[in-house]
This record gives structure tokens, C-alpha cells and sequence, in this order.
């Protein structure tokens, strides 16, 4: 702390995630965010990526942890590449 009891950061209340969230999508919305960054990326440079059954081997368990993040990783980063995913 400082001198006098300030603190060096305002505080801030709790952030309202779920109206974070509308005023971010309706902004896209409004701006065609995913249509444009669908139109950047050119057609012959398309990336498949094919998304099997969730849990075709049982229920839900921790194993399943690492398919789900490299089903989100992988599209993410051929995204970034360039490709049209």
C-alpha cells in the first residue's frame, strides 16, 4: 500500500459476465464480425475438420478432457493459419 492508506488500483465491483456477453455478440451481430473473418479466408484453402459422436467409447470421464481441448485447439489454430475451418 501507499502512503495514507490508498490503495494503487481502483477497486472494481464484480463484472457482469452474461451482460458482457450480449454486448459482445450483439457487436458482432452488428458488424458481421464472423462473416467477415469467413470471407478473409479464401475457399481453396479449406480445412475439414470432421467432429466423431461425444462419448462413443462410454460415459463422460476425465480421459475425455484431452479430446475435448484438442477438438477446440486444433480448428483454433488452422484458423490462424489461414484456412477456412
Amino acid at each position: 500500500m501507499t502512503e495514507g492508506g490508498s490503495k494503487p488500483y481502483p477497486e472494481v465491483g464484480s463484472p457482469d459476465f452474461p451482460a458482457i456477453e450480449r454486448r459482445v455478440l450483439a457487436r458482432w451481430k452488428a458488424e458481421g464480425t464472423f462473416e467477415q473473418s469467413v470471407r478473409a479466408r479464401p475457399p481453396e484453402r479449406d480445412w475439414v475438420f470432421y467432429d466423431g459422436p461425444p462419448f462413443a467409447n462410454g460415459l463422460p470421464h476425465h480421459g475425455h478432457l484431452l479430446t475435448g481441448y484438442v477438438k477446440d485447439v486444433v480448428p483454433r489454430y488452422q484458423t490462424m493459419r489461414g484456412n477456412r475451418v
